[in-house]
Parts: C-alpha cells; sequence; structure tokens
C-alpha cells in the first residue's frame, strides 16, 4: 500500500494513478448527533444525562457496546462490495481530551478509530479522519456538540492551541499509515469576524507538517465550507473541500426542479451552486472533493422521488467533472443515512415515541422545516421579521437564528432529560440490545441510494 498525494486536480497513489474518492461518512458514531441516534440536544449534554440515570459503570457498558455495534467489519466489508473506496471518520475532540484536563491526552482515544480504520483497510478502503467537534465549538450549531448558538473557539487562542496539540498527536499517531488518505482537520469553520480562520489555518497546516509531510490535508472552507477567500495561494499535497448540500433536498425543501425559498432549482441551478463553491480549486488547479451532500428523506415517495431526481443529478455533475466526494452519511434512524435501523428493532420500540416528539415539536434542526408546533412558533418568526426587518445574523439569517434559540435549544435540551429518564431501570441486557440494533446485522440498506451510489 501506498499513500496517496494530490497532482494537480487530481490525488493519485505513489505510482500516479489517479484515485477518485468516493464513499460516505459515518456520522453520529465518534461524533454523534441528535437525528442520527434518536437523542435531543448536543452530545455532551445527552451524555451528561444519560449517564446520571445509568451510573458510571451501565453507562460504559452501553456507550461502548453502541460505539463497537455502530461501525465494524462488516460495514467495512458492505461498503467495499458497493465499490466504495473512502470512509470519512468524524470524530468528537472529546475522545481524545477532556476539557478538566485541557493538552491531557486519553490512551484510549484512539482505539475504536484504530479499529475502524484497520477495518476498512482490509477491505481496501481509505480513511479521512475529520475533527468535527472541536473544543469551543467552531461553529454554531448541534453537530460541533455546541451547547449553545455561539461558536467561542474563534473566542478564545486556549481553544485554538488545544486543536493544534491534539493535531500534533494525531498526526504523530498515523504519519506513517498509508490507508489514512488523509486529515480534515476542521469540519465546517463559521468565523463570522473572517480575521482568525486564515491565521489559524496557517498556524494548524505548520504544526502537522512538521511532524506529517505526507499526508493529504483536506481543509474546509469557512462559513461552513462555502466560502474559500480566507486561502491565498494553497498548500502542497492540499484538498480544498466543499460542502454541497442542495436547498431543495434538505428539511424545508420543495419540488425538485421546483421552488424552494422563492427560487428556482433545477440541475442548472445545482451546476451553478457546484462551481460556486468549488471556484478557488478550479482556479488554483487543486483537486475536488466534496466532503459532504445528500438529500434528506421523508417517507412521502412523491417527495422523495425529486430527492432521489436531485440526488442523481449531483452524482452526475460530480462524475462529469471528475470529484470525488462523501456522502452524507452512512447509518441512522431513517432520515438520511445508506443504512437503517429496523423500526422494529429494541432501539426504536424503545425511543420511537420520543423520536416522533422530536419531529412534532421540531426539537432537531436537520430535516425540519423550522416550525415545530407552527400556531407557537410561526407568529414569533413573523413578529422578528416585522420588528426587525433588517435584522440577517451570521451565518444564516434570521430564520435559521430564531429556530435555533427557540426549536434546537429552548425545546430540544429538556428533551434530553426526557431521552434519558427512557434509559431508566432497563436491564443490562436491555442496553445491549439497544446497542445492538445499530449493529449491521440488525439495520436495513436503502436500495435506491446504494443503487444510486453504486452508480455515482
Amino acid at each position: 500500500m501506498t499513500f496517496l498525494r494530490t497532482a494537480g486536480r487530481q490525488i493519485v497513489d505513489e505510482s500516479g494513478t489517479p484515485v477518485r474518492l468516493r464513499g460516505v461518512a459515518v456520522g453520529g458514531w465518534l461524533n454523534m448527533e441528535n437525528f442520527i441516534t434518536g437523542y435531543s440536544g448536543n452530545e455532551s449534554l445527552m451524555r451528561g444525562t444519560v449517564r446520571e440515570v445509568l451510573g458510571e459503570e451501565r453507562y460504559e457498558l452501553f456507550f461502548e457496546r453502541l460505539l463497537t455495534a455502530f461501525f465494524g467489519e462488516d460495514d467495512a466489508k458492505l461498503l467495499a462490495d458497493l465499490g466504495m473506496n473512502c470512509v470519512r471518520f468524524p470524530v468528537n475532540y472529546r475522545h481524545f481530551e477532556d476539557d478538566s484536563k485541557p493538552f491531557e491526552f486519553k490512551k484510549e482515544g484512539f482505539r475504536h478509530l484504530d479499529r475502524a480504520i484497520e477495518a476498512c483497510a482490509r477491505h481496501g478502503i481509505y480513511s479521512v479522519i475529520d475533527l468535527h467537534a472541536l473544543p469551543g465549538s467552531q461553529n454554531h450549531h448541534w453537530h460541533s456538540d455546541n451547547p449553545t448558538h455561539r461558536p467561542a473557539f474563534w473566542d478564545h487562542p486556549h481553544f485554538q492551541d488545544r486543536v493544534v496539540a491534539m493535531w500534533e498527536h494525531i498526526a504523530e499517531h498515523y504519519k506513517d499509515n498509508p490507508w489514512v488518505a488523509g486529515y480534515n482537520p476542521i469540519n465546517e469553520p463559521a468565523d463570522e469576524s473572517r480575521k482568525v480562520v486564515g491565521p489559524f489555518y496557517t498556524s494548524l497546516v505548520n504544526a502537522i507538517r512538521a511532524i506529517d509531510e505526507r499526508h493529504i490535508l483536506f481543509l474546509d472552507g469557512n462559513t461552513y465550507s462555502t466560502e474559500f477567500d480566507v486561502f491565498d495561494e494553497p498548500w502542497e499535497n492540499t484538498v480544498y473541500v466543499a460542502h454541497d448540500y442542495a436547498a431543495p433536498g434538505l428539511g424545508g425543501g420543495g419540488d425538485y426542479p421546483g421552488l424552494t425559498d422563492g427560487r428556482y432549482f433545477d440541475k442548472a441551478a445545482l451546476e451553478a451552486k457546484y462551481a460556486e463553491r468549488t471556484e478557488y480549486c478550479r482556479r488554483t488547479g487543486t483537486p475536488v472533493w466534496v466532503g459532504e451532500f445528500g438529500p434528506i428523506y421523508t417517507g412521502d415517495e412523491r417527495v422523495d422521488a425529486m430527492r432521489r431526481q436531485l440526488l442523481a443529478d449531483q452524482l452526475e455533475i460530480y462524475r462529469r467533472e471528475d470529484a470525488g466526494w462523501s456522502i452524507w452519511m452512512y447509518k441512522d434512524l431513517g432520515r438520511q443515512g445508506l443504512v437503517m435501523v429496523r423500526p422494529d428493532s429494541p432501539y426504536l420500540k424503545r425511543f420511537g415515541d420520543f423520536v416522533a416528539k422530536k419531529v412534532r415539536l421540531g426539537a432537531d434542526q436537520w430535516g425540519s422545516d423550522g416550525l415545530g408546533v407552527p400556531e407557537v412558533i410561526k407568529p414569533f418568526h413573523e413578529m422578528m421579521a416585522t420588528e426587525f426587518p433588517d435584522f440577517d445574523p451570521y451565518p444564516w439569517g434570521r430564520f435559521d437564528w430564531v429556530r435555533t434559540l427557540i426549536l434546537n435549544l429552548t425545546v430540544a435540551q429538556p428533551l434530553a432529560y426526557e431521552y434519558a429518564e427512557l434509559f431508566r431501570d432497563l436491564t443490562d441486557a436491555d442496553l445491549v440490545a439497544l446497542a445492538d440494533s445499530f449493529a449491521l446485522a440488525n439495520c436495513d440498506v436503502r436500495t435506491t441510494l446504494r443503487d444510486q451510489l453504486v452508480a455515482g
């Protein structure tokens, strides 16, 4: 096995043979997300409330079993059988370091990540290591394990210094592993000032390169990997990662082709947005890798047929442009994943009503229309629009700001305690059965998505 590297617009192996990285992100595993595994709020809040109910020993039993079941040899084999050659592994910094002990790295921090990378390697699959949640949170939302709506990472050099040290630690661990395609050091940074992210990237790249010159760096642009003006001349052996979610495929999406939020979307619109998001790559002659994309499915066949067409159009664009990709995502409760936990599983039997309540209240941002209970929330949106018509907060405007504060924090956080209470009085056998619901043998494959990814 040889290390991958960049060569102009392509990623190649050491013989110079082009390698178009295509695969999935294993979200919801080493960085847990509410809509993926069914809890509410952010990961650290969920873990804390569940620990209070279960106690330390049984908390460890459940989460160790869950992490073991969620991704393993069978999952790697499935992806290889589908022709995938890359897996992106999102990781929460808390696997490496505790806030109470900054700069002190856990001996067991690499245990599950090593196991997954080795399983993928046995099936000919490269891995990309993605630090998805940074200390202080690098963006505004749940997926950076943010308990607020502010990304404090950019305000505090302490957090930034910890991430530099953490990546030195990661690079030292993997510098000789050719099955690691590279490092994705910051998922979806969102620096409103646009003054910190560029210099910080320079410091981070220099620190990693002092230890590891061989692995590719996969660098996300600012504002959730959509803006690349924070970069000057490209670094060597570096890919500038675009995230390419299409509005008609999201929670409030309309018909495709058709109108979403007053804009008309068809394939030409997708091509224009792709061209905008990859302009830096094309201008600098560096490879294009779409680090995240993919529609959300609804269970309504009319809508889902349009979502499949949207995905087909995106994949055709990437194929034509010779762009690599990593779809979001591999496994969940059925909203988006290639693999889905079965409705009759012990987990969904236990938590299905809770998940339905989250949906009714709009507690999860991903997949929601942002209204929750419309008779309650819609008047508040209207009041804000009337009273503050010029209020357009970073990153996604007034509507997202309101729903984040009211639904994804104010409503979601009390629900985290309700979720934890559903663990009360369960036996050890019950906990094992809940965790094992996420094992591939107990899940179904979304065959339509499988077939589209194979063709893509």
